[in-house]
């Protein structure tokens, strides 16, 4: 049997093979979107300690530059831990007229299910 290549190829009662955490765009389940305001953040770097998925961007300085939507899940922990709320949490449907680098609408969460 050949690897699947997307959870829909697996045949029921059977065991996918795992894939490495860089190559799945965890995003895609985002029901909520953090949104950084840059001008609050003081970089204190609580977002990018405790965020489970890595997904708060650095830039070569150290500081806070944005949030990787990739792999943001929406979980909120981001916004919870800010000490200035510079990341504040929207609803992913808000975002629905955004283009995003894979052609693929945000806003439309469940469109990558076949």
């Amino acid at each position: 049997m050949s690897k699947p290549k997307c959870w829909q190829d697996v045949p029921p009662a059977t065991i996918a093979w795992g894939a490495s955490a860089l190559d799945v765009e965890t995003g895609l389940w985002r029901s909520m979107r953090p949104v950084l305001d840059e001008n609050k953040c003081i970089s204190c770097l609580k977002c990018w300690l405790q965020c489970p998925d890595s997904s708060i961007k650095t830039n070569e300085e150290g500081r806070v530059c944005g949030i990787n939507m990739f792999f943001c899940k929406g979980c909120g922990v981001c916004a919870q831990v800010c000490p200035v709320n510079a990341i504040s949490m929207h609803q992913e449907a808000d975002f629905t007229n955004e283009k995003r680098e894979h052609g693929e609408d945000p806003g439309r969460v469940a469109d990558h299910v076949k």
